[in-house]
C-alpha cells in the first residue's frame, strides 16, 4: 500500500476538496468525491444529505450510485475513488460492494471528528476505513490521509 501520490492523484484529490466546498455552498455538509476509471473518465459527486433530506446522501454513496448507472461494473476494480474525507463505514460498504479497487482520501476521520465534534445527540462512529476494508473478502487499496490542512478548510466554521 503506497501512500505517495503522483501529481495526477494530487490534482484529483484537490478536486474532491473543491467539491466539498461546493457541497457546503449548496447547503450541504462539506464533502466531495470523484471516481477516475483506468482510462481517465471522471465522475463527480457532492454530499446531498441536507438538500435531499437523505442521511445516506454522502458524496461517496452518491458517487457509487452514479457509477453503477454510468460505468461498466468490470471497470470498477481498476478505478480510484478520491474523496475529501476518509469514508465512513456506510460509504466503505458501498465502495466495497461496488467493487471499486482503490480509495484515496484527504482529511482523516479523526481529523474530521476533531473539527466537527460528535453529533448533537453525542453520537459518533469512529471506525477507520482501513479497518472496514480489512474485513472484506476482496482487497481495496487505501491511501490517506493527504492534504489534511487543505481538506479541513471547507469544514472551518461549519460544524460549530
Amino acid at each position: 500500500m503506497a501512500d505517495t501520490l503522483d501529481a495526477t492523484d494530487l490534482a484529483h484529490l484537490r478536486r474532491a476538496i473543491e467539491l466539498s466546498q461546493l457541497a457546503r455552498d449548496h447547503g450541504n455538509h462539506p464533502f466531495g468525491a470523484l471516481l477516475v476509471t483506468a482510462d481517465g473518465r471522471v465522475l463527480e459527486a457532492e454530499n446531498t444529505v441536507l438538500t435531499d433530506r437523505d442521511v445516506t446522501g454522502h458524496a461517496e454513496t452518491n458517487l457509487v450510485r452514479r457509477a453503477w448507472t454510468e460505468v461498466d461494473a468490470a471497470e470498477l476494480p481498476a478505478s480510484t475513488l478520491f474523496t475529501s474525507c476518509e469514508p465512513c463505514a456506510m460509504c466503505c460498504g458501498a465502495v466495497f460492494w461496488a467493487g471499486i479497487g482503490r480509495v484515496v482520501y484527504a482529511l482523516s476521520g479523526t481529523g474530521l471528528i476533531a473539527l466537527a465534534g460528535p453529533e448533537d445527540d453525542g453520537a459518533s462512529l469512529d471506525l477507520p476505513s482501513r479497518t472496514v476494508f480489512a474485513h472484506g473478502t476482496r482487497p481495496v487499496e487505501v491511501s490517506g490521509p493527504h492534504l489534511e490542512d487543505e481538506a479541513a478548510q471547507p469544514h472551518v466554521g461549519f460544524w460549530r
